[in-house]
């Protein structure tokens, strides 16, 4: 029997889905998974190796015993985040993620979880369901800043083209594609500070709470 709160938190990259996740645990006193570090450490993993992105065993092998820095800067580098891109896809990546995932979604303290398939494949059963999204060019936007930030010199051009091919690949992707769940609460954040987006997470959940 499922115990303690579950919040399962989707959408696009750049959407705000991460900073709302990483809230809502503060919140509610949960802890927090982002399900996109973990493609992360084996596109990570991969990487070093020199491996082969288009090769889904030599993404399967990266994926095994999978420990990693949460706090690692290269875990949130652009070449890293385009290959996780596209190791994400693979099934067998994703069925060998799964099991980490949802024990971790069904700890008995409960857990707040985001990444593309919370609500439709990780924690089905979540109590409440998020899906974060805004606009392409607002989120291409925020990620030109915050790789500006770091030093990375980008144009919003092809920021922009990145974003609409990774909505793409999560979207039309065999398994576990990017989509809200039919039970999913939509949070568009294009017109929304951080802390509004936040305030308007947290009235989201608790409404849903008090209907339950």
């Amino acid at each position: 029997m499922k115990k303690g709160l579950v919040l399962a938190v989707d959408g696009p990259a750049a959407s705000g889905k991460g900073t709302i996740a990483r809230a809502l645990a503060k919140h509610f006193d949960l802890p927090h998974m982002d399900t996109g570090l973990l493609y992360r450490a084996v596109a990570l993993n991969l990487w070093r190796w020199g491996g082969d992105p288009s090769s889904e065993f030599e993404a399967l092998r990266a994926a095994d015993d999978l420990g990693f820095d949460p706090d690692d800067p290269e875990l949130r580098s652009e070449p890293v985040s385009k290959i996780a891109s596209s190791v994400s896809a693979y099934p067998s990546v994703r069925t060998a993620l799964l099991k980490r995932q949802q024990d971790f979604a069904s700890q008995s303290g409960g857990a707040v979880l985001d990444g593309r398939d919370i609500g439709t494949v990780i924690a089905p059963d979540a109590d409440v369901k998020l899906f974060v999204t805004a606009s392409a060019e607002v989120r291409a936007e925020r990620r030109m800043k915050e790789l500006r930030a770091r030093g990375i010199n980008v144009h919003f051009e092809e920021v922009l083209a990145d974003i609409r091919a990774r909505d793409e690949r999560d979207s039309t992707r065999a398994v576990a594609p990017l989509k809200q769940a039919p039970d999913a609460l939509l949070l568009d954040t294009s017109e929304l500070t951080v802390e509004q987006a936040i305030a308007e997470a947290v009235r989201l959940v608790e409404a849903q709470l008090a209907r339950a």
